[in-house]
């Protein structure tokens, strides 16, 4: 079967460290600011090391006996040296985290760009399986996680175990194999338990991301359907399945919380064990005349040193998991493969006349259900063919076959005598212009969404498009002009006014080929007829391929197919088929009436 499931991150499913790795290059754009951040990071670190041992020399200073002069100058060159030690530690890491901001945020940039023109770049397929909604929050939460990763991770983590290496070294060296295994033991068993804890949390933080993610989606959904919502009376049914979604997303809230709890308690637990044990034993060597005052109040400030950021450690880790979580289920999206992709050597189209052949197509969308069985047929350059039948025959199908939303099953489709399969997607979706049956508009102006057609157009050719579509004198009638907001999804606008706007922004394309896929239906009679004349004005300039409901719309078509099951039962201009008296017969008999049928 085509299409794509939506993606979700499994509870059983390990987090992809390679990740990491995917994220290097980005942060490989500024080598020179990384560079910098790198060096402030090592002088920080220094510092910050070395204020323990400076607070030591000004308690023994200020606990010693000495001569008046020293012990004011002594204590005081030191308490200035503490002051700037203290101040090159801030600003250090001020300049780090400034230098590095740069990085974090174009790397976000970046990535974020990447996923969105990724998504684009995938197949019909794909976007009529996916929740927005989901989709949405898997790239907001997977652009947060890299800024997580970035600021935190790399400045935070492994400074913090350089550190504590620092830390234990020094007490080693100075003072006590005690103190140096007090500090080892601490933070092993505390990483220990918090990559434990943190593991058994991973499936309720999965849980409460995917509860959020269904409830957004359901929201979301429920309102680009409102009007669907409330012409069946359903806003109790749509809000009580609201409230079904929340209380999922609320029952995984409490669940991590309580493990939050747990993880909390059992880290706090763990500090306070060695940092007691630790002040204990430099209590006890006070006390025996082996340490200074000064050495304790070191042991203490080393002590609160390590593990306040331990404890920030234990912080980063569980939001490092999730945000990896998150990382994954963005590039997760990357790694979904269009099933209509260019080839390696393609070439742009070249459209000269705009002649299109459909030779002996077929095509399914499941194998068990052909939608096309072997279609044959020629449009040529600037005739206007129209294709009829009735509903699930394989109209649609076809527009979006030469569109190549899908690539056929069997057969073939050339323009221009060039195997649309083997030119790029770009070129030939820039060919052809194509007025959908359900028009949905961007919720800026009507000029805007009229230009969208050509980004580049000029005010002259926009206004053009504006004549040709029957649009000005309704446009003259708003109040703010072609400035007027259509809403989301052009809703501030009638059906028939959405599709004239589609028609003025197809025309601004300036296509090779116009493709009409019902674009009369939702139209009034006047309206209608003034679309047609519109249509027929630019008749002479394009190849025009109509799928029509109202047969009133195509009496003109140099040539009509009536397509029945995914094959084309008969063929000939409007006069011709009706004297056949047969398929298409019966159908203008069904929408105007057995009279005007003996008429013609």
């Amino acid at each position: 079967m085509r299409g794509h499931k939506p993606h979700e991150i499994d509870g059983d499913q390990a987090v992809n460290w390679q990740s990491l790795k995917t994220l290097f290059p980005y942060l490989m754009e500024f080598k020179g600011r990384v560079g910098l951040a790198l060096m402030c990071l090592i002088g920080a670190k220094v510092a910050s090391v070395g204020l323990p041992f400076l607070l030591k020399n000004i308690v023994d200073q200020l606990n010693t006996p000495n001569q008046a002069a020293q012990l004011v100058i002594v204590p005081l060159a030191l308490l200035i040296a503490y002051g700037a030690v203290r101040l090159a530690n801030v600003l250090f890491g001020e300049i780090r985290d400034t230098l590095f901001g740069r990085v974090t945020e174009r790397a976000m940039r970046r990535v974020g760009h990447k996923v969105f023109e990724h998504l684009h770049s995938l197949d019909l397929a794909f976007h009529l399986n996916r929740r927005t909604g989901g989709v949405s929050r898997d790239i907001e939460r997977g652009v947060a996680g890299i800024s997580f990763l970035l600021r935190f991770m790399v400045f935070n983590i492994v400074p913090t175990f350089i550190e504590i290496a620092l830390i234990v070294v020094l007490l080693f060296w100075q003072y006590s194999a005690w103190f140096a295994l007090i500090v080892v033991v601490s933070v092993v068993t505390y990483v220990w338990f918090s990559v434990v804890a943190t593991e058994w949390r991973t499936q309720t933080i999965r849980d409460m991301n995917r509860a959020e993610s269904k409830s957004s989606t359901r929201s979301v959904d429920s309102l680009l359907n409102f009007e669907t919502v409330k012409y069946f009376n359903n806003e109790r049914h749509e809000a009580d399945l609201y409230d079904q979604n929340l209380a999922e997303w609320e029952d995984a809230r409490r669940r991590n919380r309580l493990t939050l709890f747990t993880l909390n308690a059992g880290q706090s637990f763990i500090i306070a064990g060695g940092g007691t044990s630790a002040m204990l034993l430099a209590a006890y060597g006070v006390a025996n005349g082996d340490m200074t005052i000064g050495d304790f109040v070191l042991i203490n400030a080393l002590m609160m040193q390590i593990f306040v950021p331990l404890n920030f450690l234990g912080f980063v880790y569980r939001e490092m998991k999730g945000s990896l979580a998150n990382i994954d289920a963005m590039f997760a999206l990357l790694d979904v493969k269009p099933s209509v992709e260019d080839l390696p050597d393609a070439l742009a189209l070249n459209v000269q006349a705009g002649r299109i052949d459909f030779k002996e197509v077929g095509f399914y969308y499941e194998q068990e259900r052909a939608i096309l069985k072997g279609v044959s047929f020629s449009v040529e350059p600037k005739q206007k063919v129209a294709i009829v039948g009735s509903s699930g025959g394989g109209k649609s199908t076809i527009m979006k076959l030469l569109f190549r939303f899908y690539d056929v099953t069997s057969g073939v489709v050339l323009i221009d005598g060039q195997d649309i399969r083997e030119v790029t997607q770009q070129s030939l979706r820039q060919a052809i212009s194509v007025v959908p049956q359900d028009t949905v508009l961007f919720n800026t102006s009507i000029w805007e969404n009229i230009r969208y057609g050509n980004v580049l157009a000029s005010d002259s050719e926009v206004q053009q498009a504006i004549e040709m579509a029957y649009l000005d004198s309704f446009i003259a009638q708003l109040p703010n002009g072609h400035e007027t907001q259509v809403g989301e999804r052009g809703l501030k606008l009638s059906g028939g006014e959405k599709q004239r706007v589609a028609i003025a922004r197809a025309i601004l394309k300036k296509p090779k080929i116009l493709v009409f896929d019902e674009a009369t239906s939702s139209l009034d009679s006047d309206a209608e007829k003034r679309i047609l004349s519109a249509m027929e004005r630019v008749r002479g300039d394009y190849t025009s391929l109509v799928i029509a409901h109202r047969l009133s719309t195509i009496v003109d078509a140099d040539q009509i197919l009536v397509l029945r099951d995914g094959v084309i039962v008969e063929k000939g201009t409007h006069q011709q088929l009706l004297n056949l008296n047969g398929e298409y017969a019966h159908l203008w008999s069904l929408q105007n009436g057995s009279q005007q049928q003996k008429l013609q």
